[in-house]
């Protein structure tokens, strides 16, 4: 028995289906990890893999990078958490200040889920509208507010536990500019709109052209507050999200993953006006403060030590680029390999990413649902297979890279893609 298997089957006595999060259940059980560097890391048998996954993209920098970590074992030692002010977390504030156009004001958070929970009670209690509307395939965590829609193309919510109540609160609306209009003209208790910036779940499926801007121009119009979730693409796309990259300005952006260093924490950055309903110095409707936020760990000092060298590193930007052209190696390697053994299938992505889609060689038109839909046969099979060969991807098909990706590394993966591929075809599970 390996090592893994033995600890799956001690897991599954003490977690239900022996897993702390539900993406991380396999089977016939789960890869155990326990070390990591770089863009590498070990099983607990000793193999070796390749990571596209990156900690769920947060480890930009890489696992362990030489500075992060001697910050964090250096406040460690100084102060680890006591719940109180501390100086790290106005530091970390103002480099989120200055490098994010919408962060007037700054509050940190236990993690990405949090960070989209208290920007949507933000925009409720700023447009005293209880409704938000959210656009098909879009993720913005796991809670009851906006989980109806994130699975693309239904509207049924993909949990149980979840009201009915709440769900009526949310209205799910395509990525299209029109439709959009329609329904927050015809609902007048719509107040908000939350679109995560990179198109659904980071970019595998893009958002058309000019729809940031466009969303932005409705808001404007309709005077709706509009969010951006830039869990993933803050500091990713660039040193100041997407947003920055692009020119368009959210009224409220929601972060977490790199803009934390890779350690657990998030954040909401905003405009003044809608931040400042957090102050407990101001009173509105006899509430002080307004919005009610806590959080025992919010900008926790080693989390915030962390995050301060990654902000120094990031935000020079040359890590974006290198991470941007890393990916681009790796999707040119994966069409290649597409064309060699004639599968008709694409690699394509924004920024450090690559997703794949299986069904064509072009995305041009398709629908989140579509686009989303691969075969399960195929996706255990892509699965399955790199990981035998040392290769994790992020979810099955999609995946990031950092700082610590190498031509080498890169082409040593296609090659593992290549021969995952040729085993599939060979098994009739591809074409």
């Amino acid at each position: 028995m390996n090592t893994s298997q033995s600890l799956a089957e001690r897991a599954r006595l003490v977690m239900p289906g022996g897993v702390s999060h539900e993406l991380r259940y396999k089977t016939p059980h789960p890869v155990y990890f326990t070390r990591a560097k770089g863009a590498e890391k070990w099983d607990a048998n000793g193999k070796r893999y390749i990571d596209f996954k990156l900690g769920a993209a947060s480890q930009i920098l890489g696992h362990a990078h030489p500075e992060i970590a001697a910050a964090v074992a250096a406040q460690m030692g100084r102060m680890p958490y006591t719940g109180d002010c501390h100086p790290l977390e106005v530091e970390w504030a103002e480099w989120l200040n200055r490098l994010f156009p919408s962060a007037e004001r700054v509050r940190f958070t236990g993690s990405g889920t949090e960070s989209t929970m208290l920007a949507l009670r933000l925009g409720r209690a700023h447009s005293r509208r209880d409704k938000v509307l959210r656009i098909d395939g879009h993720f913005h965590g796991w809670h009851d507010m906006l989980i109806k829609g994130a699975k693309p193309g239904t509207t049924t919510v993909p949990s149980l536990g979840v009201p009915q109540a709440v769900c009526d609160l949310t209205v799910v609306a395509p990525p299209d500019l029109d439709a959009i209009a329609a329904l927050l003209d015809s609902d007048p208790q719509i107040g908000t709109v939350f679109v995560e910036a990179s198109g659904a779940n980071y970019g595998s499926v893009p958002l058309p052209e000019g729809f940031l801007q466009g969303i932005r121009a409705l808001a404007d119009q309709s005077g709706h507050v509009l969010i951006f979730d830039e869990v993933i693409t803050g500091l990713r796309w660039s040193p100041g999200g997407r947003q920055a990259r692009d020119g368009v300005v959210p009224d409220l952006t929601t972060l977490a993953k790199a803009v934390t260093g890779g350690l657990p924490g998030g954040a909401v950055v905003g405009k003044a006006e809608i931040m400042e309903l957090l102050n407990p110095g101001e009173t509105r409707d006899g509430l002080s403060p307004p919005v009610s936020h806590k959080g025992t760990f919010n900008a926790a000092p080693m989390v915030a030590a962390g995050a301060i060298k990654a902000m120094e590193i990031l935000s020079a930007g040359d890590v974006q680029t290198h991470a941007d052209a890393m990916a681009a190696r790796l999707r040119d390697g994966f069409n290649a390999v597409f064309g060699d053994l004639e599968v008709q299938a694409l690699a394509y992505g924004d920024s450090s990413t690559c997703h794949i889609y299986f069904g064509g060689t072009s995305i041009d038109g398709l629908d989140a649902a579509t686009i989303r839909k691969t075969p399960p046969a195929i996706v255990k099979g892509l699965r399955d297979g790199l990981l035998e060969r040392g290769v994790d991807f992020m979810s099955f098909t999609s995946c990031v890279t950092g700082l610590p990706h190498t031509p080498d590394l890169i082409d040593e993966a296609v090659e593992h893609f290549r021969g995952t591929l040729s085993a599939l075809i060979r098994g009739g599970v591809l074409q």
